[in-house]
């Protein structure tokens, strides 16, 4: 099993050897949001690279975590708890949460 919190580390250890930003984070909410938008063309244009697209995401979000002291893992399993718990209701095509 894969430890997030091991990922994260590895991801801020990367950058920080690598001479990549671990300060600005107005710059790596940009830069994620940047690798959403490729990850987005890759799916639309059937690449084959869009696992890679979405590992750089990952990896983003990932680093972001680090940076921030966010356990990344713990975050996950706490909101796909939570969202098992709400009740949502469809409007015109759209699931819109009505409860928790």
């Amino acid at each position: 099993m894969v430890e997030l919190k091991k990922l994260q580390k590895e991801v801020y250890d990367n950058k920080v050897n690598h001479g990549f930003n671990v300060t600005d984070l107005n710059m790596e909410f940009c830069l994620a949001y940047g690798e959403l938008g490729e990850a987005y063309m890759a799916w639309l244009k059937q690449k084959e690279d869009l696992g890679e697209e979405l590992a750089d995401v990952a990896i983003y979000l990932l680093g972001m975590s680090e940076i921030l002291g966010i356990d990344l893992e713990s975050e996950i399993l706490h909101k796909i708890e939570k969202n098992k718990k709400r009740i949502y209701k469809e409007v015109n095509g759209v699931h819109i949460k009505i409860e928790g």
